[in-house]
């Protein structure tokens, strides 16, 4: 501890985050832009940075390395107070050979054809060039390479199936309605469809589905989805642009916070600070406690969001791994040290600052009315900056690995991008760092990726990360947070302010959606069975769990789980809905029964 002091001692004066990303960022906008425009200022509350002793270390290390919780040793991913990291974004390098243009046409829209299957995220692409699938192409137009032992089917409709080598289904497409659904290893199950006006709706059983829909900004492509979860509605913007002939949604912030708040953010603080999570009696804190502890202490903000990214993502899984009917109360790991060691987290509060900096050069060039480029917010830099990063899963994702073994990752999960894939590559070969078993993909083992898949990784981390800023905010100069700089007010961003306004009937269309996709896999399946002469029971789709209602959930819980009830019955704080003989009873909004 008294090392930890010494060195945040000597590294109170924070980095000139503002100025040296300010400036920097300009020059790539001006790249984009084929102007000049001049540069911005550094913030004029922004503290001076001393001499660093050396360009690989953050200012403040004194002498040697930074002492960090769990570690010991100077931080190859950290970036530099000096000159650009490694890991910093560039915005002075030159655009990447590989990458199209922000107007490049989305797939299934001009005159492209639609893509096939889709897994997981956001969709099984076409042949991976190089990485653990060897190049092997899929038998489903635009489809990844299927597992090893799995079984693909193209219909005359131009629909198709995907089957394990169980002969569950895994994977369906239905040409008519332009959807694809996905049945995961861990019992989940995603409905996604593209409509003809390039909206997109996906339903996630016992996860938050959303309503996209497109419009334009200055001439580029933006999206606003709408979320719906348990009951509540909220937004995320994205910025659309082409990429190896894909078409990627880039996570685009709302709103920016000033310079000063993104360095309280990104350097250590002044003196470490212990926090009360308040997880203690939590139901998802002990079923993963032999998956992930909290830090004991906080140096900075980085660990901190690294915390509250990590403990955001266990409670998503556990939430869902309990509507699914799922959890037992016995936890997904054995008892001892935590399988997400000192070390990957670590790992992680380095991409945190790196993504607090690159939000920072953003903010400087919201400030200055540039449009920011999607390819250096998104994975296309991260890809190609020569340098190792590291994600964070946010949601179920089923994969393959370097065997073409289907394996799972969850909700929390860690992995490292080691090197770039080829430039042709749609997929990435990621390296597992921490998982919780079971069917999860093994530590260490190598794993392929989407690019869409590992660029919504990029979405989560993003929007997490914002998400803990606000619970920062709100906190700062209580409970032990230090005071944030008055620059914490926000400015709203450019291209938000004339997005198309919240769907507002999000939860019916996102209940329609699983609904018909019940229809469209049972038309699908039964196609590919009479076509093949196969019995219909070797083409059975996976069995869906059992809709799960628990005490306290909301009506619109309900809603959204067993669909509108056949009648209500209003008795004032009583309420009443009635499911074919079944009875859900609710008292003040939420169930106190079932009959």
């Amino acid at each position: 501890m008294s090392a930890l002091r010494r060195v945040i001692r000597d590294g109170s004066t924070a980095l000139i985050l503002a100025g040296l990303l300010g400036v920097a960022g300009m020059a790539r906008a001006a790249s984009d832009k084929k102007a000049a425009p001049a540069p911005a200022p550094a913030p004029a509350k922004a503290p001076a940075a001393k001499p660093a002793t050396s360009a690989a270390r953050p200012a403040g290390t004194a002498g040697g390395a930074a002492q960090r919780p769990g570690t010991s040793g100077p931080s190859a991913n950290r970036p530099s107070a000096n000159g650009p990291s490694a890991n910093r974004p560039n915005p002075t390098a030159s655009p990447s050979a590989n990458r199209p243009a922000a107007t490049a046409p989305r797939p299934g829209v001009q005159g492209q054809a639609p893509q096939g299957l889709r897994q997981g995220g956001q969709g099984m692409q076409g042949a991976r060039p190089g990485g653990v699938n060897g190049g092997h192409p899929s038998a489903i137009r635009g489809g990844g390479p299927a597992p090893r032992g799995s079984n693909e089917r193209a219909l005359p409709s131009g629909s198709a199936v995907r089957t394990r080598p169980n002969g569950r289904v895994s994977d369906v497409h239905d040409a008519k309605r332009g959807m694809d659904i996905h049945h995961g290893l861990n019992g989940g199950r995603r409905v996604s469809v593209e409509h003809a006006d390039h909206s997109r709706t996906v339903f996630q059983r016992g996860r938050p589905g959303y309503v996209q829909r497109p419009y334009s900004f200055r001439g580029h492509d933006f999206a606003r989805r709408t979320y719906f979860y348990h009951g509540r509605a909220y937004s995320h913007f994205y910025h659309g642009y082409g990429y190896r002939g894909l078409y990627l949604n880039v996570y685009a912030p709302g709103f920016y916070y000033g310079p000063g708040f993104y360095g309280w953010a990104y350097n250590p603080w002044a003196a470490p600070i212990a926090f009360g999570w308040g997880w203690g009696g939590s139901p998802w804190y002990g079923y993963y406690g032999g998956y992930f502890a909290p830090y004991p202490v906080y140096p900075g903000a980085s660990y901190w969001l690294t915390d509250y990214m990590i403990s955001q993502d266990l409670q998503a899984a556990y939430a869902a791994h309990q509507e699914a009917g799922e959890v037992d109360g016995v936890p997904d790991v054995p008892g001892g040290p935590p399988e997400m060691t000192a070390d990957v987290k670590q790992q992680i509060a380095d991409e945190v600052r790196n993504q607090l900096a690159l939000e920072n050069q953003e903010a400087q060039q919201n400030a200055q009315q540039q449009d920011i480029n999607p390819g250096s917010s998104g994975i296309d830099r991260m890809l190609n900056d020569g340098h190792p990063h590291v994600f964070v899963v946010g949601t179920a994702l089923d994969v393959v690995d370097a065997s073409q073994t289907e394996c799972t990752l969850s909700d929390g999960d860690a992995l490292a991008l080691r090197t770039p894939p080829p430039p042709d590559a749609t997929a990435v070969d990621l390296v597992v760092l921490a998982s919780k078993g079971g069917q999860e993909c093994q530590k260490q083992a190598t794993v392929s990726v989407s690019l869409e898949d590992l660029q919504e990784m990029q979405n989560h981390m993003r929007e997490t990360i914002d998400a803990g800023l606000q619970e920062l905010q709100a906190k700062q100069g209580k409970g032990g947070v230090p005071p944030a700089p008055s620059s914490a007010q926000v400015t709203p961003a450019l291209y938000a302010s004339i997005a198309p306004p919240q769907d507002p009937s999000v939860a019916t269309e996102i209940q329609q959606e699983g609904q018909q996709g019940d229809q469209a896999e049972q038309e699908v399946t039964t196609e590919a069975s009479q076509g093949s002469g196969t019995p219909i029971g070797a083409l059975q789709a996976a069995p869906t769990a059992p809709a799960t209602v628990t005490l306290g959930q909301s009506q619109s819980d309900v809603e959204g789980i067993l669909g509108q009830p056949t009648s209500k019955a209003m008795l004032g704080p009583k309420v009443i809905y009635n499911y074919n003989g079944m009875k859900v009873i609710f008292k003040d909004g939420k169930v106190a029964d079932v009959q």
